[in-house]
């Protein structure tokens, strides 16, 4: 008679609450905007919030990006001017400049909510004013409770009521991703026989996917938990599965989405087993610089729980803490279960004590937000940006190799740097 093994225990989980160190939510403006080329993001805030966005897409001043900011003035934050008929006015006019704009977004930041500038009704008034040319729609990117990358969920969320209802069986790809990597998936999934694949957000602001019962929503990515809930709420339902960073995750993520639609194992195995092989190819020479080295992950992105099982299953590292800024076992329940046992979580942040766990530690690598960089590498320790996960493409098993060479370029810069 056989004994089943017993099951490993849950990650230890650490609840912090104090001083962030993080991006607002208007820094998503950055890959939303390429990604929807007919869509406008006008932020509505402070000097500040301008240069931050501007800063963070690296685009020269004189461009014409598709996002911009209404700078609220001192005598909007005073209340001595109409600052919603100051937003209309200057909506007439960049839509009179950019007649291609057919999604316009106003984005609301900590300035605007402070005033309580009610952008929901402003939104309102301009889609009717504005109806058969223009949507109008609203969220908040203000950092005031969330962190950067729940800019796309808002987003997304913000275009649900748009979605049509629909009962057709389709598989919808939830999360922004790089085209040429979003290709590659629509490729292999009609490979293997998924006959509808869809995406959200879409290429185009005005091509919404529909949604109901028939929908299977597979997360590209592991901050959209209000979407998600928002898409089980019209009827769709949430595949389980790890999110498709490095080989295994990626592989287990399709093969996630084939089960559903009924794909036979040997099929999934016939299209997926090449580009497993592939991907462990391509892996190798960053495992070799990346094994046995000691990683400490600090909240930043939610993409944190994930990224940590993919640098311990498959490149070796060992994790001395995972940090995220939110834990949402729904989401990453599969990722959960794949970490090593024993691994210290952590949910939320106090930066101060956090770092001093860090020097504590003395990890060789230590992924965080851009604001700690700087000041860890100023005292011996080797960090990587987690922005810099959000603008690449990561996505796949064609990307693992990709992956894991952003984590092993700081320790292979460290150690040409002793050498000198």
């Amino acid at each position: 008679m056989s004994v089943s093994p017993a099951p490993l225990p849950p990650p230890e989980l650490l609840k912090e609450s104090g001083q962030r160190e993080v991006f607002c939510g208007l820094t998503s403006i950055v890959w939303l905007h390429r990604r929807m080329p007919d869509a406008f993001f006008l932020v509505v805030g402070s000097r500040t919030c301008a240069h931050l966005v501007q800063s963070a897409a690296g685009v020269m001043i004189f461009a014409e990006p598709r996002f911009g900011t209404a700078i609220l003035g001192e005598r909007d934050l005073a209340g001595l001017a109409d600052a919603n008929e100051e937003l209309d006015r200057l909506v007439k006019d960049l839509l009179e400049r950019r007649p291609e704009i057919r999604t316009l977004f106003l984005v609301g930041s900590c300035p605007s909510e402070v005033i309580k500038l009610d952008l929901a009704k402003a939104a309102e008034r301009l889609s009717a004013q504005l109806l058969g040319r223009v949507r109008v729609l609203n969220y908040s990117g203000s950092g005031i409770e969330t962190t950067f990358t729940q800019g796309e969920d808002n987003a997304l969320l913000a275009m649900m009521p748009l979605m049509a209802n629909s009962d057709e069986e389709q598989l919808l790809i939830v999360g922004t991703l790089a085209d040429a990597v979003e290709d590659r998936f629509r490729l292999i999934f009609e490979r293997m026989g998924i006959p509808t694949v869809r995406c959200l957000p879409p290429r185009r602001s005005t091509e919404l996917p529909p949604v109901g019962k028939g929908t299977r929503v597979l997360l590209a990515q592991p901050f959209l938990s209000a979407t998600a809930r928002a898409l089980q709420h019209r009827g769709a339902t949430l595949l389980q599965a790890p999110y498709p960073f490095g080989v295994e995750g990626s592989r287990d993520w399709m093969a996630a989405a084939a089960g559903a639609f009924g794909v036979p194992d040997a099929r999934i195995a016939e299209v997926l087993d090449p580009l497993v092989e592939r991907g462990r190819r391509a892996l190798e020479p960053h495992r070799q610089v990346l094994v046995g080295k000691r990683l400490f992950l600090l909240p930043d992105s939610q993409m944190e729980i994930p990224l940590a099982r993919f640098l311990a299953r498959e490149c070796g590292m060992e994790l001395v803490e995972v940090g995220t800024p939110y834990l949402d076992r729904l989401l990453m329940a599969a990722d959960l279960a794949l970490l090593p046992a024993g691994t210290q979580l952590s949910e939320g942040q106090d930066v101060d004590r956090q770092l001093e766990r860090v020097r504590a530690e003395r990890p060789d690598l230590v992924l965080c937000g851009l604001g700690l960089a700087n000041p860890l590498e100023a005292e011996g320790i080797a960090t990587k940006w987690s922005i810099e996960l959000v603008f690449s493409p990561i996505h796949g098993c064609d990307q693992a190799g990709d992956l894991a060479e952003l984590f092993a370029r700081p320790l292979r810069r460290r150690a040409l740097l002793q050498l000198s």
